[in-house]
């Protein structure tokens, strides 16, 4: 009796054995049909039960599919409570985790001399890093000498910032008041405020260009705001060295338009921008092509959402004004203080706006950054 039944109980472990593997076998090919005949979709990630995919949680970006202006329970518990009005310390690298898991705050604004440890732009060239600049970088840095914010607003436990576009949008909103009520105020190029003030404010922080966008005449320079320097490519900072060291505009050439000659201010009042906003804003948040590392067709962000990148790094709280360009009104200005229209804005090469839109909804959809000019969630014609 006991002989027969060994072969037996063998045998059903046998076929136990097979119609484990089998299942198995089975809900893997499951799991991984939806991959099956499609192209891998980088960066995003796929909620799966067993034998059915339920839907993507993140776009190929890594931003959360699902926005909205709520705060996830841990956030509300934290800020839920704060008086209306106050600032929110950490909201927005907090918020800005939420929707984003691989967003890292730590970024500093500007270079300073131990810039050659940052990883993740010494191995790009210009304007994604400053492989080959290395040398002119250090002696610009050996004279300006500064490498932050004033002490009054590193010392500030929680800072408001306002990124001000160009953008026509401002014109007529009377926000001057309210921008100024920010703790740091980025403004752009050569946007003027002279003359604006009631709708683009009257106070400066900083104002972050690169030598086409600089402004010309001297007397237009605010007295009280840093100069921080944005390069795009190798011989912006030979001119860079020319503003700092005053030399004359010889041996300079390269670039698409006019530059200026001169600008009004001291080497210690000057930043050179860490070029990782400008990595980080094209190939991770918007999602431009990566060209190998160089600059290419439609693969520069704007120097508008470059500043927002930086924003997010380095404040508590994030306001931007004069942004969202309406490509279904070409005649609309396309900057507050000109009459450049907006249809000038499909001539260029280096941006792609549409997508650089989406990036810019992503944030204020969430309740990452406040609009406060309401341009960006605006349905075209509005």
């Amino acid at each position: 009796m006991m002989s027969i039944m060994k072969p037996t109980r063998n045998l059903l472990f046998a076929l136990c054995s097979m119609l484990v593997l089998g299942f198995l076998y089975y809900s893997s090919g499951k799991l991984h049909l939806h991959v099956w005949g499609q192209k891998p979709q980088p960066e995003a990630e796929t909620v799966v039960s067993v034998g059915r995919v339920v839907g993507s949680v993140f776009d190929k970006q890594g931003f959360l599919m699902k926005l909205d202006g709520k705060l996830p329970p841990e956030l509300e518990y934290k800020y839920g409570n704060l008086s209306e009005g106050a600032c929110k310390p950490g909201y927005v690298a907090a918020k800005m985790t939420s929707i984003y898991p691989k967003f890292v705050k730590p970024a500093s604004m500007f270079l300073d001399l131990n810039f050659k440890r940052l990883k993740n732009v010494n191995n790009y060239l210009p304007p994604f890093g400053f492989k080959t600049q290395e040398n002119i970088i250090e002696v610009i840095l050996s004279a300006t000498k500064d490498y932050g914010l004033s002490p009054e607003l590193n010392s500030l436990p929680c800072r408001r910032c306002v990124i001000v576009g160009n953008g026509g949008i401002l014109s007529n909103k009377s926000l001057g008041s309210r921008i100024d009520e920010y703790d740091i105020i980025v403004r752009l190029n050569e946007a003027p405020v002279s003359g604006f003030d009631k709708d683009v404010g009257s106070k400066t922080t900083m104002r972050i260009t690169y030598p086409e966008g600089a402004i010309q005449n001297p007397s237009r320079y605010e007295k009280d705001s840093l100069f921080v320097f944005s390069a795009f490519k190798p011989q912006d900072f030979r001119w860079l060295r020319q503003m700092i060291f005053k030399d004359n505009q010889r041996g300079v050439d390269g670039f698409w338009k006019s530059v200026a000659h001169q600008v009004p201010r001291e080497p210690s009042e000057m930043r050179i921008l860490n070029p990782f906003f400008i990595q980080e804003a094209s190939f991770r948040f918007i999602g431009l092509p990566h060209n190998n590392g160089l600059m290419g067709k439609g693969n520069i962000p704007t120097l508008g959402a470059v500043a927002i990148t930086m924003a997010l790094h380095n404040c508590d709280e994030v306001a931007v004004a004069g942004f969202g360009y309406d490509m279904s009104t070409p005649h609309a200005p396309l900057h507050y203080y000109e009459k450049v229209k907006m249809s000038a804005i499909k001539e260029s090469w280096t941006h792609n706006i549409s997508k650089e839109k989406e990036f810019l909804r992503k944030l204020v959809k969430a309740g990452v950054i406040t609009d406060l000019t309401n341009g960006i969630l605006a349905p075209p014609g509005v």
